[in-house]
């Protein structure tokens, strides 16, 4: 019998079937991918810079650091619901990044002038927390409202890559220059590559714009929210899918507080110079991001379509039950800086897309208003906590392993709140087809038929 041909695929058909893509998603991927690159390679230039400054004034200083950082997320909250509320996607998203440029440039200036540099510094390292947070939170926002939950789970690990691609560049850059220019010097640079995001978020606007017209559904998607200021807390407040994403998030938030005092400490302890600490956190950056990106292209989505949501969302948690362990028994930095390596790859890779994935069920006011608090008040509201809860612990004599076996429970209840939510989003997702299309139970979402956006609730 005369064996039928293989047909010969082109490249694009090879691209697709690689990254898991279907007809016409292929532009959204790439305005994803590069809006990420953008915003992670001008945080992650700065970010061993905040990491350095936050050590000038001694670890026993951090707790307040993140307790100025919890009441700055306090104050830019309801500021961002407001703007929500008022402007169409369009503006939104270039308003909140240009002024987050305008404000790396006045940093710069103020470094640079020599004017309280203690007080710059100490600034500095709030301010750029308050950054990380909230424009990672709204680009999230961002793709959860454009993209369903089906295309989330197949395409949010190779969007995440960009972010990470982004990320080996910044502390590449970082790394490179902070043994020759002052730390101030690297700002400017943080802000162009930043400003690079907002010719993205026009051809994304422009993309799902193309998209919507075709379709006809979602037809207000990009119009201003309207409510009120408190609407997405009082959503929090009222559903237990979100308090529980709450509580994800705070034990995250807790366990990598909890990693980053521990870090400073061994690091103060095993480097002299500021630019060797920079460059010490600039090479963790390094190693993190570029072990993410490969996992983040090929790996992310498969591994959530086999195993499911609901042990993707565990899966970081245990490694870290195990993580600490290791460290109680071996309290070094070069036991320390795998832990985070390991950590920081387990969570870029899986743990913050699929966390990503668990908002693409809710309505539009939540993915931008309830998602907007979660990734920043209850985050650095953690932080503080945690911080504190740090210093509690180092003030009763606890060092690196006895602090590390205290945080091995709160891994363990991670581990089973991150399963919980994994079922949750399947059983809205359930619900969303209703009875007569809703499949059988399966631990991967992915495999099920999915609703089209304008299905989802």
């Amino acid at each position: 019998m005369t064996r039928r041909p293989r047909p010969i695929l082109g490249a694009s058909d090879r691209l697709s079937r690689l990254l898991l893509l279907e007809p016409g998603e292929l532009p959204g991927l790439v305005g994803g991918f590069a809006y990420f690159f953008c915003l992670l390679c001008s945080y992650y230039i700065l970010r061993p810079v905040r990491d350095e400054m936050g050590l000038r004034g001694g670890v026993g200083h951090l707790p307040w650091l993140f307790t100025g950082t919890f009441v700055a997320m306090l104050a830019a909250v309801p500021v961002f619901a407001a703007l929500a509320a008022r402007f169409r996607r369009e503006r939104l998203l270039p308003i909140v990044y240009g002024v987050f440029i305008a404000c790396i440039l006045g940093f710069w200036a103020w470094l640079e002038s020599g004017v309280a540099v203690a007080w710059a510094a100490r600034s500095f390292f709030v301010w750029l927390s308050v950054f990380s947070l909230f424009v990672v939170s709204v680009f999230w926002s961002f793709m959860a409202d454009l993209f369903d939950e089906a295309q989330a789970t197949r395409l949010f690990g190779a969007i995440a890559a960009g972010g990470s691609a982004g990320a080996v560049v910044g502390p590449a850059i970082t790394g490179l220059l902070a043994q020759v220019v002052a730390p101030a010097a690297l700002l400017p640079i943080a802000a162009a590559v930043l400003a690079l995001t907002l010719p993205c978020i026009w051809t994304l606007s422009r993309w799902s714009g193309r998209r919507r017209d075709a379709t006809t559904t979602d037809a207000g998607a990009g119009d201003p929210l309207g409510g009120t200021i408190m609407e997405g807390v009082e959503a929090v407040a009222r559903s237990r899918y979100l308090l529980g994403i709450c509580a994800f998030i705070w034990l995250y938030t807790t366990l990598s507080t909890f990693l980053y005092f521990i870090q400073a400490h061994l690091v103060e302890s095993t480097f002299a110079s500021a630019g060797a600490r920079t460059a010490a956190f600039a090479a963790m950056d390094f190693a993190t991001n570029l072990l993410t990106v490969g996992i983040q292209l090929l790996v992310t989505a498969r591994l959530v379509r086999r195993l499911g949501l609901a042990r993707a969302l565990a899966l970081v948690p245990a490694a870290l039950v195990l993580g600490f362990l290791a460290l109680a028994a071996l309290p070094a930095f070069g036991t320390l800086a795998a832990l985070q390596v390991l950590r920081r790859t387990g969570n870029y890779a899986v743990a913050r897309p699929g966390r990503e994935m668990l908002f693409t069920v809710l309505p539009r006011m939540q993915k931008y208003k309830s998602k907007n608090f979660i990734d920043t008040v209850v985050y650095r509201g953690g932080d503080a906590i945690a911080g504190w809860a740090y210093a509690g612990l180092a003030s009763f004599g606890l060092g690196v392993p006895g602090i590390s076996l205290a945080a091995v429970p709160l891994a363990a209840v991670w581990v089973v709140v991150g399963y919980w939510l994994g079922l949750a989003h399947h059983g809205r997702v359930r619900e969303a087809l209703g009875p007569t299309r809703a499949p059988a139970a399966a631990p991967a979402p992915a495999e099920d038929p999915r609703p089209r956006p304008g299905d989802l609730p």
